[in-house]
């Protein structure tokens, strides 16, 4: 027999019937792509993906059904599993399934908690209006207060999710939530995480920064909150794809915050809720326009998508949300109300819709938006002549402009604090779409390192020189560093190259690089790397070619709004419209099985 190079095709000749060599070939192929299943009535649109081989076999949907090895009706004791006209492999069947259950328990537990918790908000109501008193400029667009709907939300359910862009305030609200929570209950046990200890160390130390008026005592609280990677917070068994933490042994704590959830794949979110108890408060945070995981499933975004509205209220929880809010212009309008809605998502999920870092219609904030939403007049807007201050469109890829903008590094460079220089190394980033080719990653580190060392800023004739940035691609739980952490390698006060990083509460730590065994030069980084990170101006390096299937709406909009006061974007006007034409859209069942679980009840 030949070898087989392909990895689809291994994986389907592994199975010695014909007939399901296409499917299982399929599934192989769009796992790999982050689909969860395959849509059985889109089988006809794949049929070119298929080896020629496979495309002889006559591929009748109804052929699964004579099939052994394939369980119909969610029956996941075969390997493959038809459910809702989807074909999944089994083990992915039953995470989204577990996934699923686990936000049903959640639902189901809250129900009777909910007059008492409605009570304990009303005797805060001091409290609250204290909170969110601060003035805040109205959107014409949407006055609405939906930080404090947010607020009342995560108090009031077990389950809650909160979403928004950059700079709408996720984490303050969380800070409101728990503030409001300690004041009911200071023995409250509350996990922070993550899917990077990056991110949960940036949710702490946002925490820890807040600005909200709180008391000593509050303040303290937030002071000793521990930030953890999920994995961390599970405690994965050696060797073992399981945690020790699952339904039957979990977690202790009443209250679990989950940060940058549009990374999580479905394995590790399925672990995640199967290890809460539904007594427990989950509120999980995310940006569902970001990039999804690199493993298979967008499950974050699939459940803000699953119901056709979002922000939507009963009379009555409008008008008890309005009851916090003194500023009439602020509340929840009429227009919100949907008395009749019994999708088991409704009400527990508020859009934040105010960015306080952008304005909607000027700059990074309306690029950002027109990008998301495919506006291509917008979009076009801002392609040269356009002179707008925050935007700036380079088709030519000017040489000019980029070591215009790398030479802004000698700032870091040339800082004898190592604090300081490494909050000036956040000052500015370059961002690549890709790691290979000329506007790859390796390529542009190199340039990089070519023109500092050709202006005598850096000396890059070792793997650790002096001033070489490091971004960390594993987790070193030994050191308290996460995959994900940047730093700078510099002298100690006794002349010995360390490599430097700020933990989570802003204090500098050293180690030596040589325990760094998996680090990466990062002048520049991925736009997935930089996915949670925020830097003063960013450097957006496109492919030359639109033929990139990675370069989708969702990484453009991710580059660009990692940016808080200027970006600059070397592609052409084709390729950022083929971008922001082109989006990840993964298969599930999430959303028609909500909808199933909905008919069912009602």
């Amino acid at each position: 027999m030949p070898t087989l190079n392909d990895v689809h095709q291994q994986f389907a000749e592994y199975f010695d019937i014909p007939a399901l060599k296409p499917y299982a070939y399929l599934l192989s192929k769009k796992g790999s792509e982050g689909h969860i299943c395959i849509h059985l009535n889109k089988i006809k649109e794949e049929l070119d993906n298929l080896p020629e081989s496979y495309q002889k076999i006559a591929t009748s949907n109804s052929i699964l059904e004579t099939i052994p090895l394939v369980g119909l009706h969610g029956n996941d004791r075969q390997p493959f599993v038809v459910y809702q006209d989807r074909l999944y492999l089994q083990r992915y069947f039953r995470y989204e399934t577990n996934f699923l259950t686990g936000i049903k328990r959640f639902l189901a537990t809250e129900a009777a908690l909910l007059p008492e918790r409605m009570a304990l908000l009303q005797s805060q109501q001091p409290l609250i209006s204290k909170l969110f008193n601060s003035p805040l400029a109205i959107d014409g667009n949407d006055p609405a207060d939906w930080q404090l709907a947010a607020a009342i939300t995560g108090v009031l359910n077990n389950f809650t999710i909160i979403t928004g862009g950059p700079g709408t305030g996720k984490t303050t609200t969380v800070a409101k939530i728990l503030a409001i929570l300690f004041a009911t209950d200071p023995t409250l046990k509350v996990a922070l995480a993550a899917p990077t200890g990056k991110a949960a160390a940036r949710m702490a130390e946002s925490l820890r920064n807040t600005t909200i008026e709180v008391d000593a005592a509050t303040t303290e609280k937030f002071r000793l909150l521990q930030p953890a990677t999920i994995h961390r917070l599970l405690k994965p068994i050696n060797g073992s794809p399981y945690f020790r933490h699952h339904k039957d042994n979990p977690l202790n704590y009443d209250v679990v915050i989950v940060d940058e959830c549009s990374m999580i794949d479905v394995a590790l979110f399925a672990k995640l809720l199967d290890a809460i108890h539904p007594n427990t408060r989950l509120i999980l945070l995310g940006d569902k326009d970001q990039l999804a995981s690199v493993e298979a499933g967008s499950l974050f975004g699939d459940l803000c998508q699953a119901q056709e509205h979002l922000n939507n209220f009963t009379g009555d929880r409008r008008r008890f949300i309005n009851s916090f809010i003194a500023d009439e212009q602020r509340h929840i309008p009429s227009s919100q109300e949907r008395d009749n809605d019994h999708h088991p998502l409704f009400q527990h999920l508020v859009e934040l819709r105010r960015s306080h870092r952008f304005t909607g219609n000027t700059g990074i904030g309306k690029f950002s938006k027109a990008i998301i939403a495919n506006n291509v007049p917008v979009i076009q807007s801002f392609f040269p002549p356009s002179a707008d201050e925050e935007v700036v469109i380079d088709p030519a890829a000017s040489e000019k402009l980029f070591e215009d903008f790398i030479a802004g590094y000698a700032a870091f460079i040339a800082e004898k604090d190592i604090a300081t220089a490494l909050k000036l190394l956040n000052a500015q980033r370059v961002l690549t779409a890709v790691r290979e080719g000329p506007q790859g990653l390796y390529t542009v580190n190199k340039q990089i390192e070519k023109y500092l060392h050709d202006k005598r800023l850096i000396t890059a004739n070792t793997e650790f020189y002096q001033n070489r940035p490091v971004i960390l691609t594993r987790n070193y739980y030994e050191h308290g560093l996460f995959n994900g952490d940047t730093g700078i390698i510099r002298t100690d006060a006794n002349g010995v190259l360390m490599a430097w990083f700020e933990d989570s509460t802003g204090a500098l730590k050293s180690v030596l690089p040589g325990y760094l065994t998996q680090a990466e030069t990062a002048f520049a980084m991925t736009i997935h790397k930089s996915q949670g990170s925020e830097f003063g101006q960013v450097l957006v390096l496109l492919p030359d070619t639109t033929d990139v299937p990675i370069l989708t709406r969702e990484l453009l909009y991710t580059a660009v709004s990692r940016a808080k006061q200027k970006v600059y974007v070397q592609g052409t006007p084709e390729v950022i419209l083929m971008a922001a034409e082109r989006f990840v859209e993964r298969a599930s069942g999430i959303a028609s099985r909500f909808r199933e679980a909905n008919a069912h009840e009602h």
